[in-house]
């Protein structure tokens, strides 16, 4: 797990988890658009469900761990059906309201965009949408979100945290691909620490370069897969 050292440059510490197994995982389909992702029909699996309660029960044992109080607990979620039934069942067993202030839906950390010609086909073309990304993380799929695209709205979501919570344990709740970006730039900007300058979006800007950005599936998550980011 790569971690980096939030205290020079970030107010929070984060968490990141990848939604429970759902219904499109299920049935091996891509649902990546915002129209369809927010569908109940593609909400969570019964599987994914549980998974959801276990990964709240993880966190949870983490910030007893580290003493951190709930009250110091903010969820930001995806605002896909399959990542905000996942933080309904993460918040449920936190005993936090997910309609109250602690929680917030952040369209930035969605689901990654792969275009009209991957909607709702098999997961197995996955796989050449992320050789597409090795060759080149700044190409867009027709239609569709370059690894770099994601870059750039991941990066707008934080400075919206930033700016919103200060002192804060806070939970990401995401998809595959935006996650294992998040994480691959987060690494990136680990590594480079005293090289770049001050200021979380600079930082980014700094480590946007293919050579980073193709890496990012050595980050792949599991579904509800639970990660302290920083």
């Amino acid at each position: 797990m790569a971690t980096v050292n939030s205290s020079s440059f970030l107010k929070n510490k984060y968490w990141i988890l990848r939604h429970g197994k759902s219904i499109p995982n299920e049935r091996g389909l891509i649902v990546s658009s915002l129209e369809k992702g927010i569908l109940e029909e593609y909400q969570l699996a019964p599987d994914g469900v549980h998974q959801a309660r276990l990964a709240g029960e993880s966190f949870l044992n983490e910030l007893n761990e580290k003493e951190i109080g709930l009250e110091k607990v903010r969820i930001c979620y995806s605002p896909f059906s399959r990542t905000t039934h996942t933080a309904k069942v993460v918040a449920s067993v936190l005993n936090i309201p997910i309609e109250g202030p602690q929680c917030k839906v952040i369209p930035d950390i969605r689901e990654r965009y792969f275009g009209p010609s991957f909607e709702l086909m098999s997961h197995d073309k996955y796989h050449e949408i992320w050789a597409l990304d090795e060759k080149d993380p700044f190409r867009q799929p027709e239609g569709g979100e370059s690894v770099a695209d994601v870059v750039t709205r991941l990066t707008r979501a934080f400075a919206v945290m930033e700016s919103e919570y200060e002192d804060c344990s806070v939970l990401v709740v995401s998809h595959g691909d935006p996650l294992q970006i998040l994480q691959t730039i987060f690494n990136a900007v680990k590594e480079h620490l005293e090289t770049v300058e001050n200021g979380l979006e600079s930082r980014i800007q700094a480590i946007k370069v293919p050579s980073v950005l193709s890496q990012h599936r050595k980050f792949a998550l599991n579904t509800a897969e639970l990660r302290q980011l920083v």
